[in-house]
Protein backbone atom coordinates (compact mmCIF):
# COMPACT_ATOMS: atom_id res chain seq x y z
CA UNK A 1 0.00 0.00 0.00
CA UNK A 2 1.39 3.39 -0.97
CA UNK A 3 1.55 6.13 1.63
CA UNK A 4 -1.43 8.44 1.40
CA UNK A 5 -2.51 11.56 3.24
CA UNK A 6 -6.20 10.66 3.37
CA UNK A 7 -8.01 7.45 4.31
CA UNK A 8 -11.47 8.35 3.02
CA UNK A 9 -12.16 10.92 0.29
CA UNK A 10 -15.18 12.21 -1.56
CA UNK A 11 -14.51 13.20 -5.17
CA UNK A 12 -16.86 15.74 -6.70
CA UNK A 13 -17.08 15.50 -10.49
CA UNK A 14 -19.15 17.79 -12.65
CA UNK A 15 -21.16 16.28 -15.46
CA UNK A 16 -19.28 18.48 -17.93
CA UNK A 17 -16.03 16.73 -16.99
CA UNK A 18 -17.45 13.39 -18.15
CA UNK A 19 -18.33 14.86 -21.55
CA UNK A 20 -14.69 15.59 -22.37
CA UNK A 21 -14.17 17.54 -25.58
CA UNK A 22 -17.62 16.53 -26.79
CA UNK A 23 -19.13 19.02 -24.30
CA UNK A 24 -22.34 16.97 -24.13
CA UNK A 25 -23.20 13.39 -23.20
CA UNK A 26 -20.64 10.90 -21.88
CA UNK A 27 -17.23 10.50 -23.49
CA UNK A 28 -16.22 6.91 -22.77
CA UNK A 29 -12.50 7.60 -23.17
CA UNK A 30 -12.58 10.52 -20.72
CA UNK A 31 -14.56 8.53 -18.16
CA UNK A 32 -12.12 5.67 -18.57
CA UNK A 33 -9.10 7.86 -17.86
CA UNK A 34 -10.71 9.21 -14.69
CA UNK A 35 -11.69 5.71 -13.54
CA UNK A 36 -8.15 4.43 -14.19
CA UNK A 37 -6.91 6.90 -11.57
CA UNK A 38 -9.74 6.14 -9.17
CA UNK A 39 -8.77 2.47 -9.45
CA UNK A 40 -5.18 3.39 -8.63
CA UNK A 41 -6.32 5.31 -5.56
CA UNK A 42 -8.52 2.42 -4.38
CA UNK A 43 -5.62 0.00 -4.78
CA UNK A 44 -3.58 2.32 -2.55
CA UNK A 45 -6.06 1.53 0.23
CA UNK A 46 -8.07 4.76 0.09
CA UNK A 47 -11.85 4.60 0.52
CA UNK A 48 -13.52 6.55 -2.29
CA UNK A 49 -16.97 8.07 -2.64
CA UNK A 50 -18.09 10.15 -5.61
CA UNK A 51 -20.76 12.78 -6.15
CA UNK A 52 -21.46 13.48 -9.80
CA UNK A 53 -23.32 16.32 -11.48
CA UNK A 54 -25.51 16.18 -14.57
CA UNK A 55 -24.61 19.28 -16.57
CA UNK A 56 -23.44 17.29 -19.59
CA UNK A 57 -27.09 16.29 -20.12
CA UNK A 58 -29.09 19.04 -18.48
CA UNK A 59 -28.63 22.03 -16.21
CA UNK A 60 -31.55 23.57 -14.37
CA UNK A 61 -30.71 27.01 -15.73
CA UNK A 62 -31.18 25.63 -19.26
CA UNK A 63 -34.86 25.39 -18.50
CA UNK A 64 -35.27 29.12 -17.90
CA UNK A 65 -38.70 29.01 -19.54
CA UNK A 66 -39.74 26.08 -17.36
CA UNK A 67 -40.94 25.98 -13.79
CA UNK A 68 -37.78 25.91 -11.64
CA UNK A 69 -38.66 22.75 -9.72
CA UNK A 70 -39.30 20.79 -12.92
CA UNK A 71 -36.04 21.97 -14.49
CA UNK A 72 -34.08 21.07 -11.36
CA UNK A 73 -35.59 17.58 -11.18
CA UNK A 74 -34.57 17.00 -14.79
CA UNK A 75 -30.99 17.86 -13.79
CA UNK A 76 -31.26 15.54 -10.78
CA UNK A 77 -32.24 12.65 -13.06
CA UNK A 78 -29.31 13.42 -15.37
CA UNK A 79 -26.89 12.71 -12.50
CA UNK A 80 -28.19 9.14 -12.30
CA UNK A 81 -27.15 8.48 -15.89
CA UNK A 82 -23.63 9.73 -15.14
CA UNK A 83 -23.46 7.61 -11.99
CA UNK A 84 -24.29 4.49 -13.99
CA UNK A 85 -21.62 5.38 -16.56
CA UNK A 86 -19.02 5.70 -13.80
CA UNK A 87 -20.13 2.45 -12.21
CA UNK A 88 -19.85 0.62 -15.52
CA UNK A 89 -16.34 1.98 -16.17
CA UNK A 90 -15.14 1.15 -12.66
CA UNK A 91 -16.45 -2.39 -12.72
CA UNK A 92 -14.94 -2.96 -16.16
CA UNK A 93 -11.66 -2.26 -14.36
CA UNK A 94 -12.37 -4.73 -11.56
CA UNK A 95 -13.40 -2.14 -8.97
CA UNK A 96 -16.60 -3.01 -7.14
CA UNK A 97 -18.96 -0.08 -6.77
CA UNK A 98 -22.46 0.86 -5.65
CA UNK A 99 -24.72 3.65 -6.85
CA UNK A 100 -26.87 5.24 -4.16
CA UNK A 101 -29.54 7.73 -5.11
CA UNK A 102 -31.37 10.41 -3.14
CA UNK A 103 -34.50 9.59 -5.17
CA UNK A 104 -35.59 5.96 -5.07
CA UNK A 105 -34.80 4.00 -8.24
CA UNK A 106 -34.95 0.42 -7.01
CA UNK A 107 -34.34 -1.22 -10.36
CA UNK A 108 -30.98 0.47 -10.97
CA UNK A 109 -29.57 1.68 -7.64
CA UNK A 110 -29.79 1.58 -3.87
CA UNK A 111 -31.46 4.37 -1.93
CA UNK A 112 -29.01 6.48 0.05
CA UNK A 113 -28.55 4.99 3.52
CA UNK A 114 -25.66 6.46 5.48
CA UNK A 115 -24.78 3.28 7.40
CA UNK A 116 -24.93 1.16 4.26
CA UNK A 117 -22.70 3.62 2.41
CA UNK A 118 -20.11 3.39 5.17
CA UNK A 119 -20.34 -0.40 5.09
CA UNK A 120 -19.58 -0.42 1.37
CA UNK A 121 -16.65 1.95 1.85
CA UNK A 122 -15.20 -0.18 4.64
CA UNK A 123 -15.34 -3.16 2.27
CA UNK A 124 -13.35 -1.31 -0.37
CA UNK A 125 -16.23 -0.51 -2.70
CA UNK A 126 -16.54 2.85 -4.43
CA UNK A 127 -19.85 4.50 -3.58
CA UNK A 128 -21.32 6.84 -6.20
CA UNK A 129 -23.94 9.24 -4.88
CA UNK A 130 -26.45 10.38 -7.50
CA UNK A 131 -29.50 12.66 -7.60
CA UNK A 132 -27.90 15.39 -5.52
CA UNK A 133 -29.76 15.99 -2.28
CA UNK A 134 -32.98 14.79 -3.90
CA UNK A 135 -34.45 18.28 -3.77
CA UNK A 136 -34.66 21.19 -6.23
CA UNK A 137 -32.89 24.48 -5.47
CA UNK A 138 -29.82 22.62 -4.13
CA UNK A 139 -26.75 22.01 -6.30
CA UNK A 140 -24.65 18.87 -6.48
CA UNK A 141 -21.89 20.89 -4.76
CA UNK A 142 -24.15 21.11 -1.73
CA UNK A 143 -24.88 17.40 -2.06
CA UNK A 144 -21.14 16.68 -2.10
CA UNK A 145 -20.61 18.53 1.18
CA UNK A 146 -23.65 16.87 2.74
CA UNK A 147 -22.55 13.36 1.76
CA UNK A 148 -18.92 14.00 2.73
CA UNK A 149 -20.07 15.09 6.17
CA UNK A 150 -22.41 12.12 6.55
CA UNK A 151 -19.75 9.54 5.65
CA UNK A 152 -17.08 11.38 7.67
CA UNK A 153 -14.75 11.90 4.73
CA UNK A 154 -11.32 13.37 5.43
CA UNK A 155 -11.54 15.79 2.51
CA UNK A 156 -13.57 16.74 -0.55
CA UNK A 157 -11.57 16.58 -3.78
CA UNK A 158 -13.20 19.06 -6.17
CA UNK A 159 -12.07 18.49 -9.74
CA UNK A 160 -12.61 21.55 -11.94
CA UNK A 161 -11.60 22.79 -15.37
CA UNK A 162 -9.45 25.48 -13.67
CA UNK A 163 -6.46 24.15 -11.71
CA UNK A 164 -6.93 26.11 -8.47
CA UNK A 165 -8.81 28.93 -6.75
CA UNK A 166 -8.07 32.37 -8.17
CA UNK A 167 -9.06 35.89 -7.20
CA UNK A 168 -10.84 36.14 -10.58
CA UNK A 169 -11.33 34.04 -13.66
CA UNK A 170 -7.74 33.54 -14.92
CA UNK A 171 -9.03 33.08 -18.46
CA UNK A 172 -10.40 36.62 -18.35
CA UNK A 173 -8.12 38.41 -15.86
CA UNK A 174 -4.47 37.72 -16.71
CA UNK A 175 -3.08 38.93 -13.37
CA UNK A 176 -5.57 36.99 -11.24
CA UNK A 177 -4.01 35.83 -7.96
CA UNK A 178 -3.65 32.06 -7.48
CA UNK A 179 -4.21 30.84 -3.94
CA UNK A 180 -2.41 27.85 -2.44
CA UNK A 181 -4.55 28.14 0.70
CA UNK A 182 -7.64 30.17 1.54
CA UNK A 183 -10.33 30.10 4.21
CA UNK A 184 -14.04 29.59 3.67
CA UNK A 185 -14.73 32.99 5.19
CA UNK A 186 -12.44 34.62 2.61
CA UNK A 187 -14.14 32.71 -0.21
CA UNK A 188 -17.52 34.00 0.92
CA UNK A 189 -16.30 37.56 1.56
CA UNK A 190 -14.57 37.79 -1.84
CA UNK A 191 -17.49 36.03 -3.56
CA UNK A 192 -15.12 33.59 -5.25
CA UNK A 193 -16.92 31.06 -7.41
CA UNK A 194 -15.47 27.91 -5.88
CA UNK A 195 -18.84 26.38 -5.03
CA UNK A 196 -22.22 27.95 -4.47
CA UNK A 197 -22.55 29.89 -1.20
CA UNK A 198 -24.74 27.24 0.45
CA UNK A 199 -22.14 24.53 -0.14
CA UNK A 200 -19.30 26.81 0.98
CA UNK A 201 -21.07 27.73 4.21
CA UNK A 202 -21.89 24.08 4.88
CA UNK A 203 -18.21 23.17 4.49
CA UNK A 204 -17.24 25.98 6.84
CA UNK A 205 -19.83 25.09 9.47
CA UNK A 206 -18.82 21.42 9.46
CA UNK A 207 -15.08 22.09 9.25
CA UNK A 208 -14.79 20.01 6.08
CA UNK A 209 -11.52 20.58 4.13
CA UNK A 210 -11.79 21.09 0.38
CA UNK A 211 -9.05 20.59 -2.20
CA UNK A 212 -9.73 22.29 -5.52
CA UNK A 213 -7.62 20.99 -8.43
CA UNK A 214 -7.60 20.66 -12.20
CA UNK A 215 -9.28 17.47 -13.42
CA UNK A 216 -8.08 17.87 -17.02
CA UNK A 217 -5.11 15.80 -15.86
CA UNK A 218 -6.73 12.86 -13.97
CA UNK A 219 -3.33 12.03 -12.42
CA UNK A 220 -4.04 14.95 -10.08
CA UNK A 221 -6.51 12.69 -8.26
CA UNK A 222 -3.61 10.43 -7.26
CA UNK A 223 -1.37 13.40 -6.42
CA UNK A 224 -4.07 14.92 -4.23
CA UNK A 225 -4.58 11.71 -2.27
CA UNK A 226 -0.82 11.47 -1.69
CA UNK A 227 -0.81 15.01 -0.29
CA UNK A 228 1.24 16.51 -3.11
CA UNK A 229 1.01 20.23 -3.84
CA UNK A 230 -1.83 20.43 -6.35
CA UNK A 231 -4.53 23.06 -6.47
CA UNK A 232 -5.85 25.02 -3.51
CA UNK A 233 -6.74 23.91 0.00
CA UNK A 234 -9.84 25.61 1.39
CA UNK A 235 -10.42 25.26 5.12
CA UNK A 236 -11.24 27.20 8.26
CA UNK A 237 -7.57 27.75 9.13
Amino acid sequence: MSETKYKRVLIKLSGEVLAGDKKQGVDVETVGKICDKIKEVVEMGVQVAIVVGGGNFWRGKNGHQMERTTADYMGILATAMNALALQDALEARGIYSRVQTAIEMREIAEPFIQRKAEKHLNRGRVVIFACGTGHPYFTTDTAAVLRATEIKADVILLGKSIDAVYSADPLVVKDAIRYDKITYSEVLEKDLKVMDSTATALCRDNNMPLLVFGISDPENIVRAVKGENVGTIVSNN
